[in-house]
């Protein structure tokens, strides 16, 4: 993973797993350029950048502006596309904004990208969300697409555009489909990123936590850390063999269990349980984990942080933040 010297564009940087990537490419010695227009709901901060702000340029720009910035895409070695919304809730109640988002944008952005430069390298963060409720467990590459809300339905569109213009040689481009990650820089201040996500700002502000219906649905729960390894390694791998990785957590736990863990470490009270909440259940996929084979025996990546570990970090960061 030799990123010296490299040209790194991260759409998406100021986010969670953005920022992440952006901090760790930056330690590499690459010259990084981060566009994110800071759009509202999508978890953007430039505090999330703060210890590389001086060493990044940054344009706050939407990438389906990308003709505003299509001089740094063509001298780009390695494009890391993190942009765009992620929450399946909030793409029910405004279907139109996701689509834009995760859709238009990313259209008018790879358009750009296979004019200006062809031969970057180009690795999107897609998602498990698009195969909907699992037909078998785990999930690998193969499994029906058959997502339940239009996140995952856009986000397969935007997945789609990136494969159909690499298999006609207009672009070089490659997908992670991520399971649930956690991990520093989270935004904890805004509502409909997720269960984790959820827990833990409850428990940064003192609150218990509350289990919906059962909670034996499955997770596999992946740290940041580990995601921000696969997105380095697909994006330095000369020849891939597969064009669609799965990126999944080290261990399939319950929901039940995930809360349990997550109170432990944070020294708060048992969970409680509430009926599932009917807004919830048409979006809800049942259990899921992931079947990382493929992307293990092909780029040589392994999840290495169990939750415990995890998610102790992630609160020891998570009290040193203000959380609105």
């Amino acid at each position: 993973m030799d990123y010296r010297d490299k040209n790194i564009i991260i759409t998406g940087g100021l986010g969670f797993i953005g920022s992440n990537l952006a901090i760790r490419t930056v330690g590499l010695g690459a010259d990084v350029t981060i566009v994110d227009p800071s759009i509202e709901g999508c978890g953007a901060s430039l505090e999330n950048i703060q210890p590389v702000r001086d060493r990044i340029r940054l344009l706050p720009l939407d990438i389906g502006q990308a003709g505003e910035f299509a001089g740094a895409i063509a001298e780009a070695d390695v494009i890391f596309n993190l942009a765009g919304e992620i929450s399946h809730l909030h793409s029910m109640e405004f279907p139109e904004r996701d689509l834009e988002i995760n859709t238009t944008s990313q259209l008018r952005f790879l358009n750009v990208c296979k004019s200006e430069n062809p031969k970057a390298r180009i690795v999107f963060a897609g998602t498990r969300q698009i195969y909907g409720v699992p037909e078998y467990l785990p999930v690998d590459e193969s499994h029906p697409i058959n997502p339940v809300d239009f996140n995952g339905i856009h986000k397969y569109a935007a997945t789609m555009y990136h494969l159909m213009l690499s298999r006609a040689g207009f672009l070089d481009a490659v997908v992670l489909r991520l399971t649930n990650v956690y991990g520093p820089r989270m935004a904890l201040h805004v509502p409909s990123q997720g269960f984790l996500s959820t827990f833990l700002r409850k428990l940064t502000i003192g609150e218990s936590l509350e289990i919906y219906g059962d909670g034996e649905q499955l997770r596999d729960p992946v740290f940041v850390e580990d995601v921000v390894d696969a997105f380095l390694l697909a994006g330095s791998e000369p020849r891939l063999r597969s064009r669609t990785y799965n990126v999944g957590g080290p261990e399939a736990l319950s929901l039940a269990e995930i809360a349990r863990i997550c109170s432990s470490a944070a020294g708060a009270p048992a969970p409680s349980r509430r009926p599932f909440p009917e807004v919830l259940k048409a979006i809800d996929i049942g259990s899921y984990y992931t079947d990382t084979a493929l992307i293990e025996r092909e780029l040589g990546w392994k999840p290495a942080i169990r939750l415990a570990e995890g998610i102790a970090m992630t609160l020891a960061y998570c009290r040193k933040q203000p959380v609105a």
